[in-house]
């Protein structure tokens, strides 16, 4: 429905309509310019609703035939097995609608926490963002903080208020929710009319007409607002229009308003889209996408009053060389695209879905791929230039072909041989690279392990597969521990990524991480190695002895030589110390490295004929190993610096469950927007799980980071093996 009431009323594809033709047939959508799109992300927490809707909008402008179900595991947005079973959403998706000449791309994002680069990656790539609220539920915290970054980014936003044909929804309730958790520009543009218990209509608050739903037509009938129906929203209507004046550029209008003249409907919607695509006023609206109510209203809003790419600022960028290059959203421009998210299709490869903020991308042209700045997750910088071959409208997991995308439109693109996501696609000729958006730290390592020497290969090749297309993925292989770690931004995450490398018949398992400890001499000792062996020929001799004591903890390893008299000869020495050497760094306790300690070479003896170098680095390791086993070895554990950021209300529980971790509290410091940052040091074997468990505490609102500070001794009542659980 149309904000002036039946202005505009049944413009989107109808059955038999040419656009509906176009959206059904085996080509894809294409705009023809920036002006004529709309890129809007989907979010809010998880069973919000956010994938139904995206059916329902399909639904209505003739995209899909009917409504999938995410029971059945049939919704566009919903594809990949780990959604599926599931049942929920854990990738970004995009499915493109037509409606009154524009073309709309919807960008349906994950709502739990595990996938938040998921999410950022959708806001991205959208202009604007539609929070999706469950009349069912009280707003999350999750979901104010993700308000509150919008807010800070200036993205435009509206709020659906969805699920209202269940018997316990509550619009009013959740209505309330929503300006608390979002101010007070957070305003009705419809109201619910009710038949009984039952919501069958929505009155249009400028409008005064009411969208008639009881017949269940995705197309209401219209009639105007009872006396009744008038009287109980005036007050609702007051304070859109209020709000509406307040946001207008006409300083007059308000002092018109008050002074009792009635303002022009064309005129406020025209300020209420304004304010809108301004980032400045947030309509909020009723949806149930099961019976289909607002979805006409919905529909409206998104093209009417949500900003064009060409009405957004662009991400900064620069040449190969650093110096900067201003974009703009001109399909002529200088071609910028960038990789917002990858796929490994087993027909079509490696599938990039792009983004296009400038110039026009087209079938079989030269472009230049570039990714730089995500060296540390493993994903090294690289630059190469490719040849497009296919260019497609991507609809869920469908892919509708195109010969052409322009800037602000949204494609995807098959066969890139070395795209990953975050990656720039320029043209050949003119390389760019557009700055990196903010990705979350994963900080929940999972170890995993082939399941034979056979599967070896086939897990390293499907990790590289994997992981470009997941920069919250980091994979690392422990020089220490010899593990093969999956750094995850949680339980959920890993799971999804072991999925796909099982989909793609790699087997493996996980086993315990393992925390790289140290090992040190907690007294002085002393040690004799004796290597001497005679079969025949030519033998093996070397003796020697050795004094070994503690250093301060980071001091390194000091060799000292105080042998008299020649008793072992000067070119073995080095000797000694390489095999003492040697057996450090393989352990002479629990097999972890040993540090901080002073060896003294103090006496030994060699044979003229039978000494070597090998000999001498065999005694100087046994030595070593001597001196352990007659000495007290200390276990040391390595602490990181940990800074959680969490909103105040959960300090108190946050700082008690660093200290039943064994974590000594540095101190609080205030971050602004009522969040608090608690910095303390911590084992790292205590926080193996820790962004679970911090989720947990804080309803997925806290984050931390860490980095390491240095090796501590294991306390007594700490096991070895509890350690490196």
């Amino acid at each position: 429905m149309s904000l002036k009431g039946t202005n505009g009323r049944g413009k989107g594809p109808g059955r038999g309509s040419t656009d509906l033709r176009r959206a059904d047939a085996s080509a894809g959508m294409q705009a023809d310019a920036p002006e004529k799109v709309r890129n809007i992300a989907l979010v809010g927490h998880s069973g919000a609703g956010k994938t139904l809707l995206l059916e329902a909008l399909l639904a209505a402008t003739g995209v899909i035939s009917r409504m999938g179900s995410i029971e059945d595991g049939n919704t566009v947005s919903d594809a990949e097995p780990s959604e599926i079973h599931q049942q929920r959403s854990v990738v970004l998706s995009v499915a493109p609608l037509l409606y009154d000449g524009i073309k709309v791309n919807l960008l349906d994002t994950p709502g739990y926490g595990d996938f938040t680069g998921e999410l950022r990656a959708g806001l991205r790539a959208a202009d604007a963002a539609l929070f999706v609220v469950s009349a069912l539920d009280d707003i999350d915290a999750a979901t104010t903080a993700l308000w509150a970054e919008c807010d800070q980014l200036g993205v435009p936003r509206a709020v659906v208020i969805s699920r209202l044909d269940h018997p316990r929804a509550n619009f009013e309730a959740t209505l309330a929710a929503c300006q608390r958790a979002f101010g007070d520009s957070v305003v009705p543009a419809y109201l619910p009319v009710r038949t009984g218990t039952e919501i069958t209509g929505l009155l249009g608050l400028l409008s005064g007409t009411v969208a008639d739903y009881t017949d269940g037509d995705p197309v209401p009938a219209e009639r105007g607002a009872s006396p009744d129906e008038l009287s109980e929203s005036e007050a609702a209507r007051g304070a859109l229009i209020e709000g509406i004046i307040s946001e207008s550029e006409d300083e007059t209008l308000m002092d018109r308003y008050l002074g009792g003249e009635e303002i022009d409907v064309d005129i406020l919607v025209a300020d209420l889209e304004t304010a809108v695509a301004r980032g400045s006023f947030f309509p909020v609206l009723a949806t149930s996408a099961t019976t289909g109510l607002g979805v006409a209203e919905l529909l409206d809003m998104l093209t009417r009053a949500f900003p064009s790419p060409a009405e957004r600022e662009l991400p900064a960028a620069t040449d190969l060389a650093g110096a900067p290059v201003g974009l703009t959203c001109d399909p002529a421009g200088p071609l910028a695209g960038e990789v917002v998210r990858t796929t490994i299709d087993p027909f079509l490869g490696r599938v990039c879905l792009v983004r296009v903020f400038s110039g026009t991308l087209r079938e079989d042209s030269a472009v230049h791929v570039g990714g730089r700045g995500l060296s540390e997750r493993g994903h090294e910088d690289h630059d190469s230039d490719e040849r497009l071959t296919h260019l497609y409208s991507p609809v869920g997991a469908s892919l509708k072909p195109v010969n052409s995308c322009v800037a602000g439109d949204i494609c995807a693109i098959a066969k890139l041989a070395n795209a990953e996501t975050g990656d720039t696609i320029s043209a050949k000729e003119r390389p760019l690279l557009v700055e990196s958006w903010d990705m979350p730290e994963p900080l929940m390592p999972v170890a995993v392990e082939a399941a034979s020497r056979s599967d070896e290969d086939a897990l390293a090749k499907s990790l590289g597969k994997v992981a470009a297309g997941d920069p919250t993925l980091r994979v690392e292989r422990n020089a220490e521990t010899h593990q093969l770690i999956l750094w995850c931004m949680g339980e959920a995450h890993g799971e999804v990524v072991l999925d796909r490398l099982r989909d793609q018949g790699v087997k493996l398992q996980t086993v315990p991480v393992v925390t790289p400890l140290r090992e040190t001499f907690a007294a002085p000792a002393a040690g004799h190695g004796r290597h001497v062996k005679q079969s025949g020929g030519h033998g093996q001799y070397a003796i020697c002895d050795i004094e070994v004591e503690p250093l301060d903890r980071g001091a390194g390893f000091e060799f000292i030589d105080k042998t008299v008299g020649g008793v072992v000869p000067g070119q073995y020495i080095p000797s000694v110390e390489k095999g003492v050497r040697s057996q450090m760094q393989k352990g002479v306790s629990a097999g972890f490295p040993v540090v901080d300690i002073r060896v003294t070479l103090v006496g030994g003896k060699a044979h003229s004929v039978d000494s070597s170098d090998a000999a001498f680095q065999a005694a100087g390791a046994l030595a070593l190993r001597e001196a352990a086993a007659a000495g007290r070895i200390q276990l040391l554990e390595p602490v990181s610096a940990v800074t959680i950021s969490t909103p105040d209300e959960y300090v108190g529980p946050v700082m008690s469950d660093l200290s039943s971790r064994r974590g000594r509290l540095t101190g609080t410091t205030s971050a602004g927007g009522e969040r608090t940052e608690v910095t303390a040091e911590v084992p790292d074997g205590e926080l193996l799980r820790y962004a679970v468990q911090l989720r947990s505490l804080t309803a997925g609102t806290g984050r931390f980071r860490r980095s390491y500070l240095r090796h501590e001794p294991v306390p007594g009542n700490v096991a070895p093996a509890a350690a490196n659980a």
